[in-house]
C-alpha cells in the first residue's frame, strides 16, 4: 500500500542523503515520484542491472540509479550549506514559497 505525498522537495533541487548506504552523498534530483513517496538522484543510490541485447540496445550491464526514500533526503540549502527541512511561506502578495527552516531564506523566485 502505497499513500501518495505531497512532496517539498522538486526537480532539479539540490539535495543530502541522510540516511543509508549512501549517507552524506550530494545530488541533483532528477525525478519525483510521490505516488512511492520517493525521488531519484543523480550519480547517488547507483544499482547494476543485467540487461538482454534487443535490435534498440546492446545488451550488458548497466549502472543506473534507484529511487530513495524521501525521507532519507533533505534538501541542501545554499546559504547554510547543510541538509535543512522546507517550510512554507506565504509572501505579501499571497503567494505560497518554500523556505528554509534554518535561516529562513526564501528558496523560491
Amino acid at each position: 500500500m502505497s499513500t501518495k505525498i505531497k512532496a517539498r522537495i522538486h526537480r532539479d533541487d539540490e539535495v543530502v542523503v541522510i540516511a543509508g548506504r549512501d549517507k552524506g552523498a550530494r545530488g541533483k534530483v532528477v525525478r519525483v515520484k510521490p505516488a512511492e513517496a520517493s525521488v531519484v538522484v543523480a550519480k547517488v543510490n547507483m544499482i547494476k542491472r543485467h540487461t538482454r541485447q534487443t535490435q534498440q540496445s546492446s545488451g550488458g550491464i548497466i549502472e543506473k540509479e534507484a529511487p530513495i526514500s524521501i525521507s532519507n533526503v533533505q534538501f541542501f540549502c545554499p546559504n547554510c550549506k547543510t541538509g535543512v527541512r522546507l517550510g512554507i511561506k506565504s509572501l505579501e502578495d499571497g503567494q505560497k514559497v518554500r523556505s528554509c527552516r534554518k535561516c529562513g531564506e526564501v528558496l523560491d523566485q
